[in-house]
This record gives structure tokens, sequence and C-alpha cells, in this order.
């Protein structure tokens, strides 16, 4: 059976990078340099970063590069969009069972629930919807 994942390109030793999330000791955004490429199928990464921290095992989606960082940062911001405007989603429509709330996205009824925690785990976030 073929994947249907689509791996990001693989980065090269020296290249330039940003980190994609905050990580220990590393904010979000610090640059770094790419210092060690290894692993087959499963390939780990290790960064230098510009704040004097070197970090090992790092996945393919903790780094992005940096000519690719603006870019990213519009992908995610969409990303998100399309979490929080969720019943607004084409075939999603507002559920009919009385006080319970809720909508219905293809056909799989989500229950109230579910919405109030994933706002408020959004909002915890600090994500502006």
């Amino acid at each position: 059976m073929p994947r249907t994942k689509v791996r990001p390109e693989a980065l090269r030793r020296k290249e330039r990078v940003k980190a994609a999330t905050d990580l220990r000791d590393v904010p979000e955004g610090t640059e770094g340099r790419v210092m060690l490429s290894n692993g087959i199928g499963w390939t780990r990464y290790w960064v230098s970063f510009d704040n004097g921290i070197d970090m090992g095992s790092l996945g393919r989606e903790k780094l992005v590069r940096v000519a690719e960082w603006e870019q990213y940062l519009i992908d995610r911001e969409r990303q998100v969009d399309a979490v929080v405007d969720g019943p607004e989603v084409a075939g999603a429509e507002i559920a009919d069972d009385g006080a319970a709330g809720g909508v219905t996205v293809n056909g799989v009824a989500v229950p109230q629930l579910l919405l109030d925690r994933t706002n408020a785990a959004l909002e915890r976030l600090g994500v502006s919807r």
C-alpha cells in the first residue's frame, strides 16, 4: 500500500533552520545550524542553536528552514483558523439535539462537551478566534 503521508524534504548538514515549536531552553523561532543528520526512514537532527544550546534527536516537524519560515507561519495560521472555524466548514451543520448542542460534521455528531473543551484549550494556548 503506498504511503499517503507527505514528508518534508530532509535537511542537510550546516543548513540554517528555526525551531518550529518551543523546545526545552530554545524558544520558537530561534535560529540554528544543523550539525548532524542521521537515521534511515526516521531521520533525526542535531542542531546548534544561536542561543548556545545544542540539541539532538529532533524530528523534521520541529525544524523549519530559515527561507521557509514566513510561509510556515502563514500555513500554521491557516490550520488554526480551520480548527477554530470548525462548524463553518463545508459539510458541517448545527445538530438539532435540543439543549444538548453540538454539530454534525460529515454525518458524525460532535457533542457540545467536546466543542467546549476544544474552545477552553484554545483559550489556554492563547489562540485568538
